[in-house]
């Protein structure tokens, strides 16, 4: 059994508390990763309960990759997050909407038992569109009175943006996704696409109008990029700068973050064609601090806002450690 010791690390001015997401189907916890909860003063972890998906050959939503917890959960708090393809909502009628709501409330609650756990809220996250936006709030308002909790959404910097456009979700708190800024591409000078500041600067003059409380969700995560003969064939998330930096196999083009295959060969399970460039996108301790200090400065003030990290399971612990969560959590 896994117990958690928790404790406050924060400036004194300061009431943010850190969280992190776990996005694993299999719940399992290492002895590195236990040791950074209790160092990082963590009380919270939003974990993934369920995927909702949509299935052509049926014609309905079904839940999909739903969580095995493989050990206790020990002294965590924690906070089920929902989610939904917008796939789902593209395809399911308005006659459905409530039925999904139905269902979705019960399988968290059945989780939530069988572990014992009792939970304070609930997060949907689903990258909504103008065409789902109606069926998709309609969903959250017949979730949040099936439910009784705290009901979270995620929100993405466009949503903050054209708020009026696609509306504000009927919740109590937004979740402001701080990632995926860019879109993926050919274009080796093309700036990071899971956080770069420029891009940043183009949203975050909106965020003291929106009329959500936020809490923030920060990266973790980098990427390389598989890219061939100009096309993007694939995202990899476990291939970074250790697998790329091997003058045996790569070789820089275009800057340090660009390699290009010397051989064709396989790579972690992966095949690699001779030519083949891998374009690195990474998220580091400076990187997380320029973003915290760019949302300080654009965010209205609020008491206890959640800082929640992507994500807990794939974390490099030599990039990252407590020093780094305490440094960004102390912008707010």
């Amino acid at each position: 059994m896994i117990l958690l010791i928790f404790g406050i690390s924060c400036k004194k001015n300061s009431t943010a508390t850190i969280a992190f997401y776990y996005w694993k189907s299999g719940f399992q916890l290492n002895s590195q990763q236990v040791a950074l909860v209790q160092q990082t003063a963590l009380n919270q972890v939003y974990i993934r309960f369920f995927d909702v998906n949509w299935n052509k050959e049926q014609h309905r939503a079904y839940p999909n990759a739903v969580v095995l917890f493989s050990q206790p959960l020990g002294g965590l708090h924690i906070t089920p997050v929902i989610y939904i393809a917008n796939k789902t909502f593209e395809n399911s009628s308005d006659m459905t909407i409530d039925s999904l709501a139905i269902h979705c409330n019960i399988l968290v609650n059945r989780l939530a038992g069988e572990q014992h756990m009792t939970y304070t809220r609930v997060q949907v996250d689903c990258d909504w569109s103008l065409t789902t936006r109606d069926k998709y709030f309609s969903f959250l308002s017949a979730f949040k009175k099936l439910n009784h909790h705290q009901l979270q959404a995620t929100i993405r910097l466009h949503q903050v943006k054209y708020k009026e456009r696609t509306g504000i979700p009927p919740v109590d708190r937004g979740v402001l996704m701080f990632y995926n800024m860019g879109k993926l591409n050919a274009d080796l000078h093309q700036p990071n696409s899971i956080y770069n500041e420029a891009d940043a600067a183009k949203y975050v003059s909106y965020l003291k109008a929106y009329p959500l409380p936020l809490d923030l969700a920060l990266p973790l995560f980098s990427w390389s990029v598989q890219l061939r003969d100009n096309k993007v064939i694939q995202v990899y998330g476990k291939i970074g700068r250790t697998q790329l930096n091997n003058p045996g196999d790569f070789e820089t083009v275009a800057g340090e973050n660009n390699y290009r295959a010397r051989r064709s060969f396989f790579l972690a399970g992966i095949y690699v064609k001779q030519n083949d460039v891998f374009k690195l996108e990474e998220t580091t301790a400076n990187s997380l601090n320029t973003a915290a200090k760019q949302l300080a400065e654009n965010l209205p003030k609020q008491q206890n806002r959640t800082i929640i990290y992507y994500e807990l399971a794939n974390i490099d612990l030599s990039e990252f450690n407590a020093e780094t969560f305490k440094q960004v959590s102390d912008h707010f």
